[in-house]
């Protein structure tokens, strides 16, 4: 994999108002200085695991597993803008509206309890194409 490839890759992975703080990755030879420059170039700070820690790496392999059964697992991507858009659905949907037993059945992006009232209705919202769907209240 050339350098320029894996900086395309970055790029793309990041493309516009990045929310994020941190690119975590391993200790492999492919993310040497230039890598990290261009990680840094987009306002990331890179972040390596420990040296001959591979259990760190299953943070990663948990979110790639949970995105491979909730996601790829039930669609079929028709070409790369089909999988971006897929994806990028996904991760919103797994920060704002899936619930994570780490964090105490909370979202990542912390979403506000709704409240039971007397004239609340539940609804469904659609999420990733239909495949999943938040349930919230409305009054």
């Amino acid at each position: 994999m050339s350098l320029s490839w894996r900086n395309r890759s970055l790029r793309e992975a990041f493309p516009y108002n990045n929310k994020y703080k941190y690119l975590l990755h391993d200790r492999d030879a492919k993310f040497g200085e230039a890598v990290n420059e261009a990680i840094a170039a987009i306002g990331l700070s890179a972040a390596r695991t420990s040296f001959r820690s591979p259990y760190q790496n299953g943070v990663a392999e948990r979110w790639v597993e949970s995105c491979r059964r909730d996601l790829l697992d039930h669609v079929i991507p028709l070409n790369e803008k089909h999988l971006k858009r897929l994806l990028s659905e996904y991760v919103c949907h797994y920060h704002e509206d899936r619930t994570h037993l780490s964090l105490k059945k909370d979202t990542p992006a912390s979403r506000k309890t709704a409240v039971m009232t007397p004239d609340s209705r539940i609804v469904s919202l659609p999420r990733v194409g239909g495949l999943h769907h938040r349930y919230d209240l409305t009054a």
